[in-house]
């Protein structure tokens, strides 16, 4: 049975993580590319499935910052239900991921969930033997921006299909809901990046003169970062995502950012730039070599 790749390590500045996979996703493409005609956007995705399903990645991030582990993102999870639409976890899973840099779920003192749909906070939570529901990391703070909280645990006739009650009311008394930035070290912040949810955020990694940053949802599909117009039919505010995506990769050009993108192929990091015809063009960034330092 196939293995899926995880551990690709990265650095921005004196900041070391690791990418932790948790396989692959299948969503309707038609549902991603929203209003983009499937002329234009079949060409940049040629690959579906017999349900004409896109595969998604599932990059989260493992990191270390002033004497805290923290965990980007928690993936689909592993509950009943929780991978129907997902690779088997017989093929390895966020868990396995964090096991193979030897991390184990109690071992992490953060969980960031950029927004609480469900493929990006289905490990939030586990089921015990007994069947009920116990947070997976059970010494860890769970930050989530506090708009975004209020909306997945009041969803309504579109939302409530992806905001999961099983992934959310574990952890309720074990929150920091965010209202703006949160500082969670002097290198990693927490941003709201409105668009995708009212309440969605990013995480900006920063060290010494570089920055990164943890993309979450802003886009599914990397043509959507390239393109301005190209908005993902699911995003609740598209017209703003449109602009919030517009400043950031802008920005990321400028200062030569290393962009870390959750949905992309796995390890999903590379930095934007611009042609010389001035189209925006994101090209991959190859992973540390095994044994640097």
């Amino acid at each position: 049975m196939t293995t899926i790749p995880s551990g690709a390590k990265y650095r921005i500045g004196g900041v070391d993580f690791a990418i932790v996979n948790d396989g692959t996703y299948w969503y309707d493409a038609g549902a991603i590319f929203g209003i983009v005609p499937r002329v234009m956007w079949e060409r940049a995705q040629p690959e579906l499935d017999d349900r004409y399903r896109m595969p998604l990645g599932l990059n989260c991030i493992l990191l270390r910052s002033r004497g805290k582990t923290v965990l980007i993102e928690a993936g689909v999870g592993g509950k009943q239900g929780d991978r129907d639409n997902a690779t088997p976890a017989e093929e390895g899973t966020l868990i396995t991921s964090l096991a193979a840099l030897g991390v184990a779920p109690a071992d992490v003192d953060v969980v960031m969930n950029t927004h609480l749909h469900a493929d990006h906070c289905g490990w939030n939570t586990i089921e015990a033997a007994d069947g009920s529901l116990t947070p997976t990391f059970p010494n860890a703070t769970y930050v989530i921006n506090a708009k975004e909280w209020e909306d997945a645990t009041h969803p309504n006739e579109r939302t409530r299909a992806t905001y999961l009650e099983r992934n959310l009311s574990p952890i309720a008394d074990r929150l920091h809901l965010a209202d703006g930035e949160y500082q969670i070290t002097d290198e990693l912040i927490f941003v709201p990046t409105i668009g995708h949810t009212e309440g969605h955020s990013t995480v900006v990694i920063r060290s010494g003169q570089e920055w990164g940053v943890y993309l979450g949802d802003m886009a599914q599909h990397v043509a959507q970062l390239e393109r301005t117009a190209w908005v993902s039919g699911l995003d609740i505010l598209p017209l703003v995502s449109m602009e919030t995506k517009k400043q950031l990769m802008d920005r990321a050009i400028d200062d030569q950012a290393l962009l870390v993108f959750c949905h992309g192929a796995y390890p999903g990091v590379g930095r934007m730039t611009r042609t010389a015809e001035g189209y925006r063009k994101w090209v991959d960034e190859a992973p540390l070599p095994e044994g640097s330092k």
